[in-house]
């Protein structure tokens, strides 16, 4: 039996992974679970899973649990999740820089990572890549692109290859009018055609942020460069990624949109079981579309190249912008067409390098304050 500590429970991932648990119970236990605030979800999940240890990260007052389940509440709580010592696996599943503490936590407690917090790896790919090979653990990628990847490497992450193809769907507003996107409410970019995620990811992907996140995922994740990796926009989501060898061969992994194909596979690869979704209708008439990126439609996309290619601690800074002007626009603060330019100005600045934790998370508060500095007042 895999004994997972599950960090983010009540997310859009935690609550999948939970449900990927509860399909084959021999299989799997929860015997740790954190979460952020949600107090009351987060007391259902307790119950219905009995952890031997839950925690919550905001201070407040006690939840009450059952017997058997030790609950703390606290960043100390938070860390002993992450690293927790009955743990064969962590599965990070929280949002933002936050995820990058419980990575690092887990990693140096000696556990493998189910990785669906990208911003790991965007803010300290070279960090979290350099201690896991220190401590001889394995990061297994949950994303749907990068765990697409991996299986068509045959779950060897260092295996050769030419080049890598991620897919995206364009998110909620591929198709409006550019002329309206300065309009947009909200709730229109976060009505995903294929998805159903947290309102931040979702944002991100309406305006490609993400897939450029996905870019510096994958080249820390299988080492590529810049150059080895392109977008493309596929409206189906039914190819998750592809990954084109040497010989000109290209092999992709293909499946309905669901989070609990990547996040089962994390916990049972190299062994495949049944995750009771739909089979992919590949007589449907036109199931298959591609297209290039539209940098007019994503100018977030194209910031996120230039931060790439930049290095250093750019990710980072972008990151954080990004952040920022994701809160702004979904509190009402800015328009849709405001996010890209905040982003650019917050990087307009000369960003300095970072390595171990401490400085990348000073890099990351500058960074929001310069970038909350230029919200309107």
């Amino acid at each position: 039996m895999k004994k997972i500590a599950l960090i983010g429970s009540t997310g859009s991932i935690g609550r999948q992974a939970l449900a990927v648990a509860a399909r084959y119970p021999a299989r799997f236990r929860v015997v740790a679970m954190a979460a952020n605030k949600n107090e009351r979800l987060f007391a259902e999940q307790i119950a219905a899973y009995r952890p031997a240890f839950a925690a919550l990260r905001a201070e407040g007052q006690p939840v009450a649990v059952p017997r058997g389940v030790r609950f703390a509440r606290g960043e100390a709580a938070f860390e002993e999740a992450c690293a927790f010592a009955e743990a064969d696996v962590v599965l990070v599943a929280v949002s933002g820089f936050a995820g990058l503490k419980a990575t690092l936590a887990a990693i140096e407690a000696g556990k493998d990572v189910a990785l669906a917090n990208k911003e790991s790896l965007v803010v300290g790919g070279d960090l979290v890549l350099a201690r896991a090979r220190a401590k001889g653990v394995n990061i297994l990628p949950v994303d749907s692109e990068h765990s697409a990847i991996w299986q068509c490497l045959h779950f060897d992450r260092a295996a050769p290859y030419a080049r890598i193809i991620l897919t995206a769907s364009g998110g909620a507003l591929r198709d409006l009018p550019l002329g309206r996107l300065s309009s947009v409410t909200a709730a229109e970019a976060l009505a995903h055609p294929n998805w159903k995620m947290g309102a931040k990811i979702t944002l991100d992907c309406a305006t490609m942020l993400n897939k450029g996140f996905e870019v510096i995922e994958a080249m820390h994740l299988y080492g590529a460069a810049l150059s080895q990796i392109e977008v493309l926009i596929h409206r189906e989501s039914i190819v998750h990624s592809m990954v084109e060898f040497a010989d000109g061969a290209v092999l992709a992994q293909m499946s309905v949109p669901s989070m609990e194909l990547p996040i089962q596979l994390a916990l049972t690869w190299p062994e495949r079981l049944d995750c009771a979704l739909p089979r992919v209708d590949f007589a449907k008439p036109g199931a298959l579309h591609f297209s290039s990126v539209d940098e007019a439609r994503y100018p977030c996309f194209r910031l996120a190249l230039a931060a790439a290619e930049r290095g250093g601690g750019y990710p980072c800074a972008l990151n954080a912008a990004g952040e920022v002007a994701a809160e702004a626009f979904l509190n009402g603060r800015i328009r849709y067409t405001d996010i890209a330019p905040l982003i650019e100005e917050a990087l307009s600045a000369p960003v300095p390098a970072a390595h171990g934790y401490a400085e990348l998370e000073a890099l990351d508060a500058a960074a929001r304050a310069r970038a909350r500095g230029l919200l309107p007042q």
